[in-house]
Formats: structure tokens, sequence, C-alpha cells
């Protein structure tokens, strides 16, 4: 609370007698410099000139700048977590009880129906009791002047402006007086309320009574009762000194008390009501509202990790500001209520699946991603880690130099984007890659049928690393295991993948065509040898990069195959489908000129739908589910098929030595991509025996997730891309695109 004046201690009578003999001239002078009140704040020095002065009270109309953003999932009613500085939600006054409004006006200004803004009445007796006392004994603002000097204070745009706005000087209540009695000409007293409601300060970094009435009760501010209204409205005037929280209980109730006492003196309750509210006790129900990704609740601590995604995207949108600085105070500022993507049974089911697999304590990260085909929606992610700050108690690091040093790992707990949509470069990805291979196969022309001899060991027409001279200066690949030794094509080549059968599809088209398609489809060079490695002056020679040499992460990956299973659209990953500011207008982006809803997919035909089509085919002789009886005796993730019950491709990946184990799955509605690795030791290996961990964990994902859903198949290709004559299931005959020539 403001006060008047403070004046020194006069120790004679005859000083205080003059004192009050000085009152009325006093109180005279303000009332003349009202009268003025353009000329008293010139006077004065204050910082705001006559335009400023007009212009003020229109101002105050508007609701506080600072407000809360609520974040969603996909549901629209699930919280996930809210972003605040100051914790305020506006509430009109027609939904705040009459016994909230009865407290406030009791407690802090009981003549607030019957003054103009300024209560001459009140500051007169204020003075004159200050005088009596020696200090500041009673108060002379009154709610109007309150909501001035908070309105004020919320719309300073800096330090400085705030601190003008609350600091003890006669130039500052003078200035608060005579712009009170101009918002009174201009608002009405239930505005005015309805104003100071919503910025009053109640503790707990709770701004406004519905604030307050959740952080306290757990309730609506149209919820409370006479007890718990009295309760918040003697927190106005000392948040902390009389929290019902705290320590001092005793100080809450006599001030819940007092507060009930002045109801009743102004009418608003009887005696006997007063009587019986002051003896029930103080019953709160406090709830600690969530603020930032890392206070998502405990039961869905899981939630975190897409928590900072979607944090990390909104910081990237130059539609919520200049720079991600200015983005996030918008978001903590701006009073958003944003709907995710994020569906909470897949994101519960995921999270089951990686937990049975591999436990928090592990080293290893076992994580996923769930990417919606056609739109982007980013449906999950869910890693086995503990999304938390606390990392005090972490187990020991997996590198020997990081651990000798006394550096913990970062399990069971971080916050670290292991996922994606962070600035962690990823993980080598494996086999994976060879469908960016073989999309730009397709691509330039070369059909399924496209048939190579794949020896064991393939001498390359790529140069060597200068450390690695096994066939002289240039680079020679294995495959994984002599069976996939013989001639192979897409369908087999693929399914089994073979590696020496996709080095000689990749210098066919060139491996600078495949990285291109692997940008296309979302990839991004995070790591400085990836990007010249990616560079046009060195792609071209860049032929490890079919065997998924890269690093990625799952979200661009699961990304990257749902493009595939949208027949080539692709959509850039999204967390969000609605983002409302609090005039209930939906958030927009420009683009080309035009106001481009933020949450509308951002989609474009990245591959033609043959060519993805033709993919998928290849794609779904890994799992067994082609029908075409051309994917050979064996596969690399047969029981995937068996798994999720219905048409589904995907891909196995496997790095140099088991460093890392990815499965990437998809059918048309979905597309779930899962690794397996140590993010604090890339060279640890996950070892071949816990291969089948990403795999199992895609494939119970997926069938979770769509076992509600129509069956839907995927779209066949065009004879054009596939060109192979099927004889029987052992022998082919395979015509060769460009030159046509039989092949047995």
């Amino acid at each position: 609370m403001s006060y008047f004046w403070r004046m020194e201690r006069d120790t004679s009578t005859i000083s205080r007698l003059a004192a009050l003999l000085r009152t009325g001239i006093i109180v005279g002078v303000i009332v003349a410099g009202m009268a003025y009140p353009l000329a008293a704040l010139a006077g004065l020095g204050a910082k705001v000139g006559i335009q400023k002065v007009r212009e003020l009270p229109r101002e105050l109309t508007v609701p506080p700048s600072a407000q809360t953003s609520y974040v969603y999932a996909s549901d629209g009613t699930t919280l996930l977590t809210m972003f605040y500085e100051e914790h305020r939600k506006p509430v009109a006054i027609a939904d705040v009880a009459q016994n909230v409004q009865h407290a406030i006006i009791a407690a802090e200004d009981s003549r607030f129906y019957e003054h103009n803004g300024v209560d001459m009445k009140g500051a007169a007796r204020a003075f004159v009791a200050n005088q009596r006392a020696g200090g500041v004994s009673q108060g002379a603002s009154t709610l109007t002047m309150q909501y001035v000097r908070m309105a004020l204070r919320d719309g300073a745009d800096s330090p400085t402006e705030a601190l003008a706005a609350t600091e003890q000087t006669t130039a500052r209540k003078l200035r608060e007086m005579s712009l009170a009695m101009e918002v009174e000409k201009r608002m009405s007293k239930e505005q005015i309320l309805e104003g100071y409601l919503n910025s009053a300060y109640f503790g707990h970094r709770a701004y406004g009574i519905a604030a307050a009435s959740e952080v306290f009760f757990s309730k609506t501010a149209n919820d409370l009762t006479v007890a718990e209204a009295a309760t918040l409205a003697g927190l106005v005037k000392a948040p902390s000194a009389y929290d019902p929280a705290g320590s001092d209980q005793h100080a809450a109730t006599e001030r819940r008390n007092y507060v009930i006492d002045r109801m009743a003196e102004a009418g608003f309750i009887t005696t006997a009501e007063a009587r019986t509210v002051k003896a029930e006790p103080i019953s709160l129900q406090l709830t600690n509202p969530p603020n930032d990704c890392v206070s998502v609740a405990q039961a869905t601590n899981d939630w975190g990790y897409f928590c900072d995604y979607f944090k990390n995207w909104w910081m990237q949108q130059e539609a919520f500001g200049a720079d991600p600085a200015a983005r996030l105070d918008r978001l903590r500022r701006g009073g958003y209520k944003v709907i995710t993507t994020l569906d909470p049974a897949v994101q519960a089911n995921a999270q089951k699946h990686v937990l049975a697999k591999e436990k928090t304590d592990s080293r290893f990260a076992l994580g996923t991603v769930a990417v919606e085909p056609g739109t982007g929606h980013v449906r999950a992610m869910a890693v086995n880690r503990v999304y938390s700050l606390d990392q005090k108690h972490n187990g020991r690091h997996s590198d020997a130099r990081q651990r000798r040093a006394g550096i913990l790992g970062n399990y069971p707990n971080t916050v670290n984007p292991l996922l994606g949509g962070g600035d962690m470069p990823g993980y080598q990805a494996g086999s994976t890659f060879k469908m960016f291979t073989m999309l730009a196969a397709l691509e330039d022309g070369l059909p399924l049928s496209t048939s190579y001899y794949s020896p064991q060991k393939l001498r390359t027409k790529y140069a060597a690393d200068w450390n690695v001279r096994e066939c002289g200066t240039k680079w020679c690949v294995r495959n994984a295991s002599p069976t996939q030794t013989g001639r192979k094509n897409m369908w087999t080549g693929f399914g089994q993948s073979v590696n020496t059968y996709f080095v000689q599809l990749e210098q066919k088209v060139g491996a600078q065509k495949a990285v291109k398609m692997a940008e296309r489809l979302g990839l991004r060079w995070r790591t400085e040898i990836d990007r010249i490695q990616a560079s046009p002056d060195r792609a071209r020679g860049w032929g490890a990069f079919t065997l998924g040499v890269a690093d990625t992460t799952p979200l661009e990956m699961a990304n990257a195959f749902a493009t595939v299973a949208a027949d080539g659209k692709y959509c850039e990953p999204l967390p969000v489908t609605s983002v409302t500011a609090p005039d209930g207008t939906e958030a927009t982006r420009a683009v080309d000129g035009k106001q481009i809803n933020v949450a509308d997919p951002r989609c474009h035909q990245a591959v033609p739908a043959d060519v993805a089509r033709a993919a998928t085919e290849a794609a779904m002789c890994t799992t067994r589910a082609s029908e075409s009886g051309r994917c050979g005796e064996w596969s690399t993730a047969p029981d995937v098929k068996r798994t999720v019950k219905r048409q589904v491709a995907g891909k196995t990946g496997t790095t140099d030595n088991y460093q890392a184990s990815w499965f990437i799955g998809y059918v048309p509605q979905l597309a779930v991509a899962a690794f397996l690795s140590d993010p604090d030791n890339p060279q640890h290996r996950v070892g071949d025996q816990n291969g089948y961990k990403p795999r199992v964990t895609v494939a119970e994902t997926l069938r979770d997730a769509v076992q509600d859903q129509p069956v839907q198949k995927f779209s066949p290709p065009s004879k054009k891309l596939t060109r192979g004559e099927y004889t029987d299931n052992r022998n082919y005959r395979y015509y060769d695109y460009r030159s046509y020539r039989r092949r047995n």
C-alpha cells in the first residue's frame, strides 16, 4: 500500500496543534492542484507531458501486458505447462465472486463508490493520523489511485520507469491523484475494479485475482467463499507479511479477520456472519503453477523433452519477435493459449515401450520420435531419461577422460535435447541413409529393378581416408554378412541392407544427389566435418554418405521418412496446431507478403509422388510387408510386420562397430524413428545384442498408435519405376532402365 505524507515527529503539543491547523490549508492546496493537474505535473517536473497524460487513461483500460501463456497437449485440455514472468490470467468482473469484490473494497477503499478517484476526506484523515503517530499509520490511496500506480508499473519500459511509478514522493503522489481523477471520468467503477483485481499482487508470483485463487485455493475467483476472499484481500497490503502459506499463521489470520470486520462495517455481511467466518481456520489448497519446461508435472515428466522442442521452435519463429530473446519474452508475457501436437496416448505408449527396454539409469539413451505424414505434426518424443536440471546424483561419465575430470554423465537426469530440435549434433544413423540414395536414384530414372552383383567387399571409385588404405588409394566397403553377397536390386538390396549394392547405386547416381536429397527431406549438417563433406565441391566424393556416417537426430529422420510416407510431400516438423492471443486472434506469420496462420502445416512436394511410392515399395521389403514377391528370401526386420499387423515400411541402421543402432518405420498415418546410443561417448558401443531395441520399440509404438485407426495401404508405384518381370519366388528377370539390356 502507498502512503500519503511522512512528517517528522513533533515533540511538543504546540507543534502538533500547529500541524492540525495546517491540515485544512494543505488539503486546500491539494484540491487546487487537482483542479489544474497538468500545471501541477509540469511544475513538479514529472516525466509525462500533456499528451501523455491525455492518452494514459485510455492505456489504463488495456489488460495488463504480462499474462501467463498456457500450453496444452493435442486434446486442448491437458495442460503441458505454463510460461510466465508474472502469473496472471485476466478475468472479467462478472466472473469474480461478489465476496471478493466486497472484501477488496472493504480492505482497501470503503468509500470506493462515493469518491471521484481521490478521497479527500480519507486524505485529510490519513494526514492527521500520520501527524499524530509521528509516522505512517494510515494511507490515502484509493483503489483507483492504486490501479493507476499498478498500470504505470506494469507498463514501464525500464526498471527506472517502474521505480518511478512506485517511489514515495510528493510528485508521484500528485501525478497519481490527477490521473486517478481522469480515469474516473473515462471508466466505470466496475471497469476500474476489474482492472485493479487483474493487476494486484497477492504473493507467490500470483498477479491478479484469478492467479491468486488458483495458487492459494485451487479454484476460480467466482467460487471463493467469504473467508477465502477476505484472506486474499488481506494480502494486497503486504503479501509476504500476511502470507497464509508462511510460518506466521497468526498474522495471516489477524489480517483476514480485520478484513472480515471491515466487510461487516460496510454492510457487506452481517455481524453474525462475520463472527462465524472469523471462527473458521484458514484452509488452503495450494497449487504450484508450472512454469517453463522444467516444471512439467512429475507424472508426465517425459513431456519435458517435447516441451523443450516446442520452446526452441517458438524462439526460431520471426512471428513472435525480432530475436530469440524477444520471442521468449513474448511467450512469457503474451498470454497465449497454445495447443500442441503432442498426443498424450501415443506419448505414453512410446515412453512405456522405451523404458521396458532401457531403464533411466542406463548409459545408453533409447529414444523415439513420432511424426504424422502430411502435416509434420510431432506426436511423441520419448527417451529413457528424466527431464531435470538436478544432475548432482547422475551416474559416472562413460568417457574416461571426462570421468577423471570429475564430470558426471547425462543420466538419469538431463535437459539436453537428445531427440532433436535443439543444438545437439545428433548421432550417426547408419544404413537408414540408404533411403536418400534410393530416392535420388529413383528420381534420376533408375527403377527398382536396377541390378548389380554385390560382392562381400567392393573397391569403390571414392578416395580412401588418409589413415585407411585397405584398398590403396580407393575406399573399400564391406557387407555386414557373407549372406548378402550376390545379385541384388533395390528391393533385395534395401530389404537386406546390402552395403556393396548401395555404394554401386550411389556411384551410378552421384553421391552429391544423395546428399541433396537428404537436405530436401530436412537434414541439416551440424558438425564442421559434415558441413565440409556436404559442401558442393566435396559432396561428389562422399562415398560413405549412403552408409549414414553423418550426424542426424531422430526428429529429422522420423520427418524424412514421414515425407516418403506422404507420397513425397515434405512438411516442416511442427509442434503446434493453434496459437491464440488473449483477444482470440490466431498468431500469424508473413509469407510472400501474406499473413499465414503460424500453426498451419508448412508443406511442399519435395520428391515426385511416384518416386516416394517406389521407395516405400522397397522399404516394405525390410519388414516383409510387400505383396510384390520381389523381396528375396530374408530381410533385416521381418518381426515388425508381425507386430504392427498391417502394411508397414522401414529401415534398420547400424553404425561401424555397433556404436549406434536405429530403426525407422512407417505406416500411412505415422512415422516413428528410434535410436540407441551413448550421447556422452559416441565411441561407446551399444553392441549387436542390443540392436533389436529400437526396432521393437518402433514396432510396438506404431501398433499402439494406429490400432484403433482404419487399415490403410500404401499406393503402388508405376511400372515405369519398377520395370521388374516376376517369374517365381526364386528367379527374376530384370531390365536395366538405361540400356534395356536383359540381366539374369
